[in-house]
């Protein structure tokens, strides 16, 4: 057992050496890569360093010479600024030498002007003292003669003076007129496509036209009732038939309805009836779309939808065979036009122009003149004063209160009386201007009478110690009766009766000439 345990001992004690040296062993091994990957990381380490470091010299390097370029521009920029300094320092003295001579000039001058007052007040007071000697008053009646002699040879310079001026300032105003219209209806407005109203359906055949008047006329009577208008095919002609109304809008839906069934071939009681209120939708929805576009087109902003439809009215609406909504358009093109050149507001000006004949969208169902109705609507949707002024005054009717007024009824005119713009002759535009004139002419106590406006107003001068203001307005009652009664005319007329006193005396020429005759027989 003893000799077992020292053999054990003996075997574990060389055992555990063993293992002893292969964990030393290993260890050492362990310590040795340890130690290499040491040395490798602390050389990558070294080189980064460098590498780091190398950059950083580099870009304070390229820092340091940015900052010396830096610094010689600064003080490039730092010379030339002394030199301009420099430069503006030599001015400042030789403006300074200037003004000291000026002042030194000036003062030399006021001392002689105070000398040459001075002067004058001497020579002043001989001459007052003298004239008094001479005529026999004192100083003061003198200079009161003096002062007041003064004054009127004053006053008539100025008088003369300002007769001048207010002749270059009409001359010169009448030029700049002339040159702003001519300008405006070069480059105001744009010629626009024109529109013929149709008054007239042609009807293919002769089945067709028998389906229009239905059995015993019961078709074309219901459209005449549903339309409002006469339908009537024109003798001789079988397919055509004419629409006859006072009234466009209603013409104009019997002329779509009509195309309508026409195109369709299926007319019955049932189908005009659809037709018809198809015709009406699409008409009144074409009458806003047609505002609309009007609207935008002139670029005049926002407008109220009653507005634009009325403005849609327009375009079936005629005035001496010129469209109302292209007259219109005209109008504020050559309104816009001309108060650009003024320094007015244009868009004010177009939206002006563009309304000063809206009421004769509906002048022929609603009573009064196409200028009050006009006025009323811009009124009652809000128009800008300037707009309301400019409808109501663009005939004369009332005062013109704003330029725009003015060029609204200068715009009108020019449109009006274009060549080619109206369908009524000159013969029979004279022919009509000359019948007011005469019916005037007639009556008893009248001097002169004129017809303007383009016969839209007749004025009537009477002679007042013939007539009264009684009498005269018993002849303006007396003439308007006789317009109404004999002649034909459009829209509304004004009948002006004026009667006034005149006292005129002449001065001047004959007295003096009698005078000067005179003073040669004296010398004589």
């Amino acid at each position: 057992m003893l000799i077992g345990l020292v053999l054990g001992y003996l075997i574990r004690r060389r055992q555990h050496r063993t293992e002893l040296l292969a964990v030393q062993a290993k260890a050492r091994e362990i310590i040795a890569q340890a130690t290499e990957q040491t040395k490798e990381k602390v050389d990558q380490l070294h080189e980064k360093s460098q590498r780091d470091t190398l950059a950083y010299q580099q870009s304070v390097k390229d820092e340091l010479t940015e900052q010396q370029s830096d610094i010689q521009v600064r003080e490039q920029r730092r010379q030339q600024r002394e030199q301009l300094l420099g430069q503006m320092a030599v001015r400042l003295d030789d403006q300074t030498d200037m003004l000291d001579e000026r002042s030194q000039a000036n003062r030399e001058q006021r001392q002689a002007i105070h000398l040459l007052h001075d002067q004058a007040g001497e020579l002043r007071e001989k001459r007052e003292e003298t004239l008094a000697e001479q005529a026999g008053m004192d100083v003061k009646a003198a200079q009161d003669t003096v002062v007041q002699d003064t004054e009127l040879a004053l006053k008539r310079d100025r008088d003369i003076e300002v007769k001048a001026l207010n002749d270059n300032a009409v001359a010169s105003a009448e030029r700049w007129a002339k040159d702003v219209v001519l300008s405006a209806t070069e480059s105001g407005p744009q010629d626009l496509p024109k529109e013929h109203l149709e008054h007239t359906v042609t009807v293919p055949n002769g089945e067709i036209r028998s389906k229009i008047i239905g059995r015993e006329g019961q078709h074309i009577r219901l459209l005449e009732t549903l339309t409002g208008t006469d339908l009537i095919f024109v003798p001789d002609d079988n397919t055509t038939l004419f629409i006859s109304t006072h009234d466009p809008i209603r013409r104009e839906v019997a002329r779509v309805a009509l195309t309508n069934l026409v195109a369709s071939r299926r007319i019955s009681a049932t189908q005009i009836e659809t037709q018809v209120e198809n015709a009406q939708r699409d008409v009144n929805h074409s009458l806003w779309e047609t505002g609309e576009q009007t609207v935008s087109l002139l670029h005049v902003g926002w407008m109220h939808p009653d507005l634009m439809k009325l403005i849609g009215r327009l375009k079936y609406r005629t005035s001496y065979g010129q469209n109302v909504l292209l007259h219109s358009i005209e109008v504020a093109q050559l309104t816009g036009a001309m108060a650009a050149r003024l320094g007015y507001n244009t868009r004010l000006a177009r939206r002006a122009g563009l309304l000063h004949d809206l009421g004769k969208a509906i002048d022929h169902e609603v009573e009064g003149t196409h200028v009050e109705i006009g006025t009323e609507f811009a009124q009652k949707y809000g128009e800008d004063d300037v707009v309301i002024n400019a409808i109501a005054a663009h005939h004369g009717d009332v005062e013109k209160t704003s330029p725009l007024s003015d060029l609204v009824a200068a715009a009108d005119a020019i449109s009006g009386a274009r060549p080619g713009a109206r369908s009524e002759s000159v013969e029979d535009y004279i022919n009509r201007l000359r019948a007011l004139e005469q019916i005037a002419n007639d009556q008893d106590g009248v001097s002169e009478s004129y017809a303007i406006q383009a016969g839209r107003e007749l004025r009537i001068i009477v002679k007042p110690q013939e007539l009264d203001d009684h009498a005269a307005a018993s002849l303006t009652q007396e003439v308007a009766k006789q317009i109404e009664a004999k002649l034909t005319y459009p829209g509304k007329i004004k009948v002006t009766t004026i009667r006034k006193s005149m006292a005129v005396e002449y001065v001047g020429d004959e007295k003096k000439k009698k005078k000067h005759k005179k003073k040669k027989a004296a010398n004589a």
